[in-house]
């Protein structure tokens, strides 16, 4: 059977005739502050702090930003915190650094509940945005031979009194969304944003673009209505107290001197939603309420996570408590997906314009070997007379392909012998970069 990478099109949406059943998603985003580093500590005592932090949340998803990924250290995260807590449930995407930062972003996964599909670059200015390609695990996958997909974006932009830098990230994100999709489907946007106010240029152009099918809702806002606009939290932080993510810590030295201090005073730390996910398009909506700063109880402005000289912090467990201070200067973010199935569905194609795509889950769910020795690139005429790259690798980081074309048709075969395995597949087109998972069984 061939790989086969596909132009989506339109397609009709179906209307479920059974009784739908719900799954909940939990997503979280971090920022992590170097973790990886050593600057806060030891990394095995940074490994405990997160583990005790997702043994009390669980998340389904959860991106950790300003990471410290290199020399393996992913595999390390995955080890000894997050499958420590709760063995076997996760795995990471492929993440990308084609900007050479220090700072990267991880995403991991429940893998008993989402499968990974394909890791895109979005922009490298300063840091790589990337764009995470997942889908669920309907129970019904084998037989109905579809799913919901779910698309993940990760940033950090800059600091500073100053949005221009972090402005110029966001509209380029942004846009190369537009050039991916004709509207965005079920997709989350979150990291630390760095933004002073509602008004931020950059933030203001993804929650208020003028071309309304890549609006993103910032649920305390929209649809929560707890928040109303403009508001600027970094000057007045009481108006937003619930919602403020930095910082777990009043000083600037302890616990150690990696982060800032002052206590909460500003919200950096964001999830924005496609209007497919606020609108229950494709199986996938945000389930009204759930949004909430974990740690935070509202009465942080000015002391620590952590501070009991006012009022004493019992929003999270005492072991969790501590284990957010000491693990970053950052309060993590969390909402809550409700996801619907059924055993007659068929969601909608997701709107992709020209993007190149491995082929479908559907084809995973019909065999159990996707791939046996060619690879078929499929395009479309808007790629006529363009270089494509080929690199594939193992899951050792092998280079077993490495090749260079030029598309001249709509099919492009290269041959290669594979053995049971993941493999990952990495495609260049210009400056459409994508990284593909390929599972061999």
């Amino acid at each position: 059977m061939k790989i086969k990478f596909a132009i989506l099109s339109i397609a009709l949406f179906s209307i479920r005739i059974c009784q739908a059943q719900q799954d909940t998603l939990k997503v979280i985003t971090y920022n992590v502050l170097g973790y990886g580093n050593s600057c806060q500590g030891a990394n095995d005592k940074m490994h405990a702090y997160l583990k005790t932090i997702v043994t009390y949340e669980k998340p389904d998803l959860i991106g950790l930003v300003k990471m410290q990924i290199q020399n393996q250290f992913a595999d390390s995260v995955l080890a000894l915190a997050m499958n420590a807590a709760y063995p076997g449930e996760y795995n990471y995407c492929a993440y990308t650094n084609l900007s050479n930062s220090s700072d990267m972003d991880l995403l991991l996964y429940n893998q008993n509940k989402l499968g990974f599909v394909s890791t895109t670059i979005l922009t490298t200015i300063q840091e790589d945005f990337d764009l995470f390609k997942l889908y669920y695990k309907d129970p019904f996958l084998s037989t109905m031979h579809d799913t919901t997909f779910l698309y993940m974006v990760l940033c950090h932009t800059l600091s500073g009194n100053t949005s221009n830098q972090r402005d110029q990230q966001d509209s380029a994100a942004e846009k190369a969304l537009a050039s991916i999709f004709y509207h965005l489907p079920n997709l989350i946007y979150m990291g630390d944003f760095n933004t002073r106010s509602s008004g931020e240029a950059g933030y203001h152009f993804l929650t208020n673009n003028p071309d309304t099918n890549f609006t993103l809702s910032d649920p305390p806002f929209s649809p929560d209505s707890i928040l109303k606009a403009p508001i600027d939290w970094s000057n007045t932080p009481t108006l937003t107290a619930a919602e403020l993510t930095t910082t777990t810590r009043a000083s600037a030295t302890v616990p150690n001197s990696c982060g800032t201090g002052g206590g909460g005073k500003d919200w950096y730390d964001h999830i924005l939603l496609s209007s497919w996910i606020t609108g229950n398009t494709d199986y996938m909506k945000y389930v009204n309420g759930s949004y909430r700063t974990i740690g935070n109880d509202g009465k942080r402005v000015g002391v620590s996570i952590n501070d009991s000289s006012g009022v004493k912090n019992t929003s999270v467990p005492p072991s969790e408590l501590n284990a957010l201070y000491q693990f970053s200067d950052k309060y993590p973010v969390m909402v809550k997906l409700a996801v619907t199935y059924d055993s007659n569905g068929i969601s909608p194609v997701n709107p992709v314009n020209t993007v190149v795509d491995v082929n479908s889950v559907q084809e995973y769910a019909k065999t159990n070997n996707p791939v046996h020795n060619t690879i078929t690139l499929f395009t479309s005429s808007n790629f006529n007379g363009r270089k494509v790259s080929l690199a594939l690798y193992d899951v050792c980081g092998r280079l077993l392909l490495n090749d260079e074309s030029v598309i001249t048709g709509s099919t492009i075969n290269k041959t290669i012998s594979f053995i049971p395995g993941l493999y990952l597949l990495h495609i260049q087109i210009g400056s459409y970069i994508v990284t593909q998972k390929i599972i061999v069984q």
